[in-house]
């Protein structure tokens, strides 16, 4: 009978100490909403509701996870083939994120229906604790928190951008830490850092112009006394980046560093036939995948042959290749080359007879592949795959390719060097333990952060630098105070010599007047 009482009053703390969250999540990639699935997931565990707009709604019913609103996705979301590929590859960043996956955004989203009536109508039964959605390009969602007044936790899927750390006022020593729109890595040479400085403000400065348009969108829907996006910052910002990758950086407590969010282990069943396939690779098997989005079988034939003779010739060992439609692969795949169109990638990176790992470059899976220990083999096709590629290369755990030039030969010796190379197997296992050598999971701490900011306030990590110009962060004053001090301290000490010069020469010419009068 004392069980049921006890019960009773687990439950009640479990509710009062339980928080609701909003969150907005506009359609700019599933790879990016994996990240800030697995966030949500992490707080309905805990027993906090989450109440979710994003095109991609839970197939399963999930506890406390509610989807309220659905956003059309657009067909390049899912499938994206080689010709947008290499539009993608051969196009401006900054202006696609601005433009694409900013302005574009608010233009058609801003103004959705439950939007409209959350920020007129808020929810007063149980009312929204903080709001949650990805920084990257739409900043205009930001205004939703504003109204509601609450608190705004931001989720970066990648580095942070140039114009995200104005946001918390994060450091920027461009000095030693290169900005996520330049493909360099420490240390720098003299060139690459003042190439590092001009990249950083472009990036900074266009993005800035392009989406202004925010501001007008905002106000057009919600109210013309609303100041600009750019002011309603984030209480904390949650980043998918890791040291192991990222290296060394100063970082306000606003910005807490997540990476690996998106890995959880699950008990799902793995097909049969598929396990089997794995269990039965003796010999070890590659794995190759472009992704969620990539068609790969649209790729040129030049592409695919270089791919069918260099794969072929690993026999014995088996390649596991992820092809969303394999129907549509020309005629000629070799018979160690395995197709499946959907592959549970944490169940193969984790298999003991996984020998390698070909890869685009997108930060997941490259943080999927330190997680489990796999040496790789990058093909970077656009965005930050180039750099998350070139990181990777600079630690010595994986070899790169340039995908649309590459020939026969140089892909045998990318599969050489990575399948009988000791040397990149070891640094990636060091790299793994360090990864997971961490005090908490990432969950874990995003969870702490999260329920810190709603306990003490979204100030409670608020920079001091949020206060200050440009000028005085840089310091720019104080240089100005003292090279005019210094231009003060010359010019008294030259009026002072040329005024003790001419009492010397006037002394002078009086003492020879004095000689010539005698």
């Amino acid at each position: 009978m004392r069980v049921l009482p006890v019960i009773l009053v687990s439950l009640l703390w479990l509710l009062c100490s339980a928080h609701r969250f909003l969150v907005v999540f506009p359609p700019v990639g599933q790879s990016h909403f994996k990240v800030l699935q697995s966030l949500l997931k992490g707080l309905a565990d805990k027993g906090h509701q989450i109440d979710v707009i994003s095109p991609y709604p839970q197939k399963k019913p999930y506890p406390n996870y509610t989807d309220i609103a659905k956003w059309a996705t657009r067909e390049a979301d899912i499938n994206m083939t080689y010709e947008l590929v290499q539009i993608l590859g051969g196009s401006n960043s900054v202006k696609n994120i601005a433009t694409i996956f900013g302005n574009n955004m608010c233009e058609v989203h801003l103004g959705n229906p439950v939007i409209r009536k959350l920020v007129r109508d808020p929810p007063k039964h149980l009312p929204y604790d903080a709001m949650i959605m990805e920084v990257f390009g739409a900043h205009c969602f930001a205004a939703i928190a504003h109204l509601l007044n609450i608190p705004l936790i931001g989720v970066s899927t990648t580095t942070l951008y140039p114009w995200l750390n104005e946001l918390i006022a994060q450091p920027e020593n461009l000095a030693f830490v290169p900005n996520n729109c330049l493909n360099v890595e420490f240390p720098m040479n003299l060139w690459q850092r003042t190439n590092n400085v001009f990249s950083f403000l472009y990036c900074k400065l266009y993005f800035n112009y392009l989406s202004r348009s925010q501001d007008d969108l905002v106000r057009k829907y919600f109210g013309p006394n609303l100041p600009s996006v750019r002011n309603m910052n984030p209480a904390l910002i949650l980043i998918n980046s890791h040291i192991v990758l990222n290296e060394i950086q100063p970082m306000t407590p606003a910005a807490v560093q997540v990476g690996g969010i998106h890995i959880r282990e699950d008990d799902s069943p793995v097909p049969h036939n598929f396990k089997k396939w794995m269990d039965d690779s003796k010999d070890g098997f590659v794995y190759f995948t472009f992704g969620s989005m990539v068609l790969i079988e649209t790729f040129p034939c030049k592409i695919l042959n270089v791919f069918y003779a260099s794969l072929g010739k690993v026999a014995p060992m088996r390649v596991l290749l992820k092809v969303p439609n394999p129907e549509k692969l020309p005629p000629g795949l070799p018979e160690n080359v395995y197709t499946f169109s959907w592959i549970p990638q944490l169940k193969v990176l984790k298999h003991p007879n996984i020998r390698a790992f070909i890869t685009h470059g997108g930060l997941l899976s490259t943080l999927e592949a330190i997680a489990y220990g796999v040496p790789m083999i990058g093909m970077p096709l656009y965005a930050d795959q180039f750099k998350n590629v070139d990181a990777s290369v600079a630690r010595k755990i994986a070899v790169k390719l340039d995908v649309h030039k590459m020939t026969e030969e140089d892909m045998d010796a990318a599969l050489n060097v990575i399948l009988h190379n000791p040397r990149y197997l070891e640094n990636m296992r060091n790299l793994s333990q360090r990864f997971h050598d961490q005090p908490l999971r990432p969950i874990n701490t995003a969870n702490y952060w999260i329920e810190y900011v709603i306990k003490y306030g979204d100030d409670v990590l608020r920079s001091p630098a949020m206060d200050l110009a440009w000028w005085q962060i840089y310091l720019i004053d104080v240089a100005a105070y003292l090279l005019i001090c210094v231009a003060a301290i010359i010019t008294l000490a030259m009026f002072i010599v040329r005024f003790m010069m001419k009492m010397i020469n006037r002394n002078h010419h009086r003492l020879l007047q004095s000689k010539k009068t005698n």
